[in-house]
């Protein structure tokens, strides 16, 4: 089986829309290699497949949003298009599958589906992160006082004493 399509070239193309990882269906159908109004006439002529948790459009918005991010505006007249585009969810790509029915979707799907865990994995790994990051703070905070006391006598030791002043004369 040859690797059609890099797992972090596929991560680039994972989105944060709406709280929801998703991918484009323009990405998807230049990973399918169909065009997006194949692609999309297959989800349409099986929308009962595609719950709007799996699949949605994005309003002009984000739109604009996403644009941004990506940078993608091309330049010309006739060169956008017309309606917002749909987005799939991690489920709605699993879904795309047994759609768009061919050895190259099925390959697709599989190198996606690792791209969507490589990314949960990430994730996953920073909260842990976060987490330890937490407690160490947390341990800190219990200690202050007992630091800020030793901080305390150090200065205390570090006063000079004050002199001794001695009486003129003669001592008895």
């Amino acid at each position: 089986m040859t690797i059609l399509t890099p797992v972090e070239a596929i991560e680039r193309k994972i989105y944060l829309v709406r709280g929801n990882k998703v991918m484009l269906d323009s990405d998807l159908a230049e990973l399918y290699g169909v065009a997006t109004k194949v692609l999309l006439q297959a989800v349409k002529r099986n929308l009962k497949r595609f719950p709007s948790d799996f699949m949605f459009q994005l309003n002009y918005q984000q739109v604009a949003a996403l644009r941004s991010q990506i940078v993608t505006l091309k330049k010309g007249r006739g060169q956008h298009r017309k309606y917002p585009p749909y987005v799939f969810t991690e489920q709605g790509v699993a879904m795309l599958s047994s759609v768009l029915n061919s050895e190259r979707a099925i390959e697709v799907n599989i190198h996606i589906m690792r791209a969507f865990v490589k990314l949960r994995e990430m994730i996953s790994t920073n909260k842990e992160l976060a987490h330890k990051l937490a407690q160490l703070e947390r341990k800190i905070e219990k200690h202050d006082d007992e630091i800020k006391a030793i901080f305390n006598a150090i200065r205390q030791l570090m006063i000079p004493p004050e002199p001794k002043k001695r009486k003129i004369g003669f001592l008895k």
